[in-house]
């Protein structure tokens, strides 16, 4: 109900809009250009569908031979202790639980393309227990939830950008990778908000002692890996994490081959099998994804997020507040729609402001530390076919709210 909301709202304020421009605004290419974007949209939409045939592809069939080599059990039972104080209702060794941590491991180090189809095996596993097929479970919302946090080591792909520019910017010393600590401290905090919100929505016991303990635990070992990385040189330390990330990744491949070679599993035949499965999944979101994407689209051509910018820019200054953070701001808003269209307003902001000026570094931080939530739950949930998705919708954006303060609130602890 949430997603239905939402979606006809956005083509909804796309067409006033658009209507607006035309009749008062005297702009008759209003409604051609509002179309144009929906077809390309759709387009977009299609073609990155086709792109994640592939991966779905070769992902899911590794994923096949793991299970019948029992090293995606074993994984799970590894994980276990986590993931029952997040996930009660998942049965203690079941494949989602393998799954969910190969998923949140990859979302860890940056790995989106192994991310995204682990992460949608995880839910086609947990709709297996899920006793009302086109309503979303409670693990499935968590789980989801989990995804839109973005929980990640070090943006790799943002500094890389920021490297970019600084170097068109005539600036040879830039330390491009100066954002990754500040990144990690807010998406940590979205992820603890996020699951936060889950967890008050589903009435877990999240005020007792055991339900937190994970959860520290976790924190203290995650900022332990960081105070190790924060010795070495930010580059150094984000190159080493791609690597070490781009390793472990492959070494799980050729385990899953070797011990299922080393079992006498029949290897290429059960990728064959995986892979159809991926294959098929990658179909099945094509609607969703482009849904979605389309009314984005709409509601970007038509000027609704330029409008909301401005509004916004009016309330902050109504009432005495700096308004130096402004100029970032849109790509936070965008992240949540847009994946590449926040890229691509982040290095405008880059450009334009500089990419060592305070706003420059804001943009950076949030590009980093957000997440693409329609995305995500469009792709998610539409690729087991479920429609409800109940509080997902709510929770993640509660999660990217408190990640958008709090990276406002890092970037002027930091460089104000």
């Amino acid at each position: 109900m949430a997603l239905n909301i939402v979606w006809v709202g956005l083509f909804g304020a796309a067409f006033a809009a658009a209507l607006w421009r035309w009749l008062v605004g005297g702009d008759a290419a209003a409604f051609p250009g509002l179309l144009g974007a929906m077809f390309d949209s759709a387009r977009s939409g299609f073609e990155l569908s086709l792109g994640l045939a592939g991966i779905m592809t070769l992902w899911l069939g590794l994923m096949r031979v793991g299970e019948r080599a029992g090293m995606v059990a074993s994984l799970a039972r590894l994980a276990s202790p986590v993931l029952r104080r997040l996930f009660p209702d998942v049965p203690a060794g079941h494949a989602a639980q393998g799954a969910m941590t190969l998923n949140l491991s990859a979302n860890l180090l940056g790995l989106d393309n192994a991310a995204t189809p682990l992460g949608l095996k995880a839910m086609r596993e947990l709709q297996t227990l899920n006793p009302q097929p086109e309503v979303a479970s409670h693990a499935q919302v968590m789980f989801v939830v989990l995804n839109t946090a973005g929980l990640t080591l070090i943006p790799s792909s943002v500094i890389a950008i920021r490297q970019s520019v600084a170097l068109k910017q005539g600036l040879s010393s830039f330390n491009a990778a100066d954002i990754f600590l500040p990144t990690l401290v807010v998406t940590l905090t979205s992820l603890l908000a996020g699951v936060l919100a889950v967890a008050v929505a589903q009435r877990m016991a999240w005020w007792r002692p055991r339900f937190w303990l994970t959860g520290l635990a976790l924190v203290a070992g995650l900022l332990a890996g960081v105070a190790g990385l924060a010795s070495l040189p930010a580059e150094q330390a984000s190159r080493l994490t791609g690597a070490v990330g781009a390793f472990l990744i492959v070494a799980l491949v050729m385990l899953f081959l070797g011990v299922g070679s080393w079992r006498r599993v029949p290897v290429y035949e059960a990728f064959i099998d995986g892979a159809r499965e991926g294959f098929g999944v990658a179909v099945q979101i094509v609607p969703y994804l482009v849904a979605m994407l389309v009314a984005v689209g709409a509601f970007r051509a038509a000027g609704c997020m330029d409008a909301l910018m401005a509004w916004l820019g009016q309330g902050v200054a109504a009432l005495g507040w700096d308004t130096a953070f402004l100029p970032a701001l849109p790509v936070g808003l965008m992240k949540v729609l847009s994946g590449a269209g926040a890229r691509g307003l982040m290095v405008d902001v880059l450009q334009t402001h500089g990419v060592d000026s305070f706003v420059g570094r804001l943009a950076a931080i949030i590009q980093g530390s957000t997440e693409t939530t329609f995305y995500v739950l469009a792709v998610y949930f539409g690729s087991v076919g479920i429609r409800h998705t109940r509080h997902a919708l709510v929770c993640a954006l509660v999660a990217d709210a408190v990640g958008l303060l709090a990276a406002i609130g890092v970037a002027y602890a930091l460089w104000r």
